[in-house]
Parts: C-alpha cells; structure tokens; sequence
C-alpha cells in the first residue's frame, strides 16, 4: 500500500474527529469519502498531506511521514483542497507551462489537454476572467497533469456541470490506471460508482 494510517486520531476542541482510524490505499486504487460535512472527511485529507498532525497514530505514505514543506514529498502527492488556488494574471497555457517548468517534465501537447479539460477556447484567456466552472477544471487539469503517485482531491465536483463531472470520473480513472492511489472526499454518485473501496465517516 502506499498510503497507510493507523489509530490516527484527530481532535476538533473536545471532540474526536477521527478516533482510532486504520485507512489504506494501494497504487492503482481509488478511495471515495462520504458522510456529512464536518464529519472529518477534510481533516483526514490534510492529515495525508501533512498539513495537520494527528493527536494519535501516524500516517505514511509511499513508506515515509507526509510533510508538505518538502519538495520530495510535494513531487509526488498532488492535491486539490477548496482553497486551492490560481494565479488570475495567467492564461492555461502559461499555467501548463510553469507546471512543466516547476516539475521539470513534459506535459505533452498542451493545445490537446486544454481541449481534453473543455478550455481549448480560452487557451489564451487569462483565468481571472473564467467562470467558476472554468477556474475548476483548470485546477484540475493542473494537480492531474503533473506526475505524481498519490492523488488527494477534496470535493472535486464543485461548479462543474455535467459535462465537467463526466471529465473528472474520467480524470480520476485515468490517474488509477496510471499506478496512482487516489483519495476523494465526495458526494458526487458517479465518483463512488467508480471507486474501489469507500470509507463512510459520521
């Protein structure tokens, strides 16, 4: 497996978000989240980024403690958190090109994945001017494109339409199919029709 926690346990003021929680994800799997908001779903996204530390247990991923200050780490795990951001000064294309430049890889036929991501049209247009749709497939385009071998997504789906929620099942399965572990916090039906394993917190 690559991603493992055990007894991890999370505390909210006196209350346990996460209380003695085993969560597993091997390479080429995806693991769906569910259950209502401010149950823990996030708090366990950012306990396997190392944003936060747990009050108990530990985590691991690909045999090591997260920590998002260390460049290693942050090469490997790509993540989507609702404060994700952009920078609104750029167009896709820039954005594709200073992910390419910061990785130090090629991303392939830009002109192909902005079209793939519904942005072929927009390519040139800079993201401070995009819909709130717009802005979401761009940074899912982003944290997907780049090479990594864990993928942590905290509900995805938000301002998609339809179209956009089919691309991103698409995303995901792309991802898992690659040997990545992926983790999403969703309550979108599709994402749990398509995921191997799915972790119910309440």
């Amino acid at each position: 497996m690559i991603i493992d926690a055990r007894g991890l346990g999370v505390k909210a003021g006196d209350l346990w978000l996460l209380d003695d929680l085993d969560f597993s994800v091997d390479p080429g799997e995806c693991a769906v989240l569910v259950g209502p908001n401010g149950v823990g779903k996030s708090t366990l996204l950012r306990c396997l980024y190392g944003m936060q530390e747990p009050q108990r247990g530990r985590v691991h991923i690909d045999g090591e403690k997260p920590d998002e200050r260390s460049v290693a780490f942050r090469r490997k795990v790509s993540v989507l958190f609702d404060d994700s951001d952009f920078f609104a000064e750029l167009t896709p294309m820039q954005h594709l090109e200073l992910l390419a430049g910061s990785f130090g890889v090629d991303l392939g036929d830009f002109d192909a994945l902005l079209a793939d991501a519904g942005l072929a049209d927009r390519a040139r247009v800079t993201a401070g001017h995009f819909s709130a749709g717009q802005r979401r497939r761009l940074l899912l385009l982003g944290v997907t494109a780049r090479p990594h071998k864990v993928l942590l997504l905290d509900e995805p789906e938000r301002a998609l339409d339809t179209a956009g929620k089919d691309w991103l099942v698409d995303l995901i399965k792309r991802s898992t199919s690659s040997g990545a572990a992926v983790v999403v916090a969703t309550h979108h039906q599709p994402l749990l029709d398509a995921a191997d394993s799915v972790l119910e917190l309440w």
